[in-house]
């Protein structure tokens, strides 16, 4: 990956939990909690997944940073989903989780020396796992989300 694109990919990570944030700013329990007609997560659903997958990716990132060749460990996201209550709990604490998350992350990639640059791990579901290739992924992740938010409430699928 060029250098001058990590730029532009960690400026959009940087902004990508304003961008979740504003997606869902003053929605109603009741819109939050629409689900999709494709049977989809609510925006509800949706912020809890992002903070767990955020919070996780952070932790990625700082083991590919510190460790030799670390193994990246992937999850069940539906599973999360059941067991960690995202059809109940208020979304603000997990709007914040990922505002810091990726501000500390940022800072961190920031930082990065050319050579930090190289260091990879292997993750259980995709194989050789790259810093970049966790750049590629995590700098649309809350923008994707955003967009998925988005449409769980204009499909107006009451849950």
């Amino acid at each position: 990956m060029a250098k001058d694109n990590r730029t532009d990919l960690i400026a959009q990570y940087r902004e990508g939990a304003a961008v979740l944030a504003a997606a869902v700013a003053g929605l109603s329990d009741e819109e939050l909690d629409n689900r999709p007609a494709d049977g989809g997560w609510s925006a509800r659903e949706v912020v809890h997944h992002t903070a767990d997958s955020e919070m996780t990716s952070a932790v990625r990132l700082r083991r590919l940073v510190a460790e030799d060749s670390p193994a990246i460990a992937g999850y069940d996201a539906d599973v999360y989903a059941a067991a960690l209550h995202y059809r109940t709990r208020p979304i603000q604490p997990s709007l914040e989780a990922i505002r810091y998350a990726r501000g500390t992350t940022a800072d961190i990639l920031d930082a990065l020396s050319d050579d930090a640059w190289e260091r990879a791990g292997t993750h259980s579901e995709m194989g050789p796992y790259s810093i970049d290739t966790w750049l590629e992924i995590y700098a649309r992740h809350c923008h994707d989300h955003a967009e998925q938010a988005k449409r769980a409430v204009a499909e107006r699928q009451p849950a």
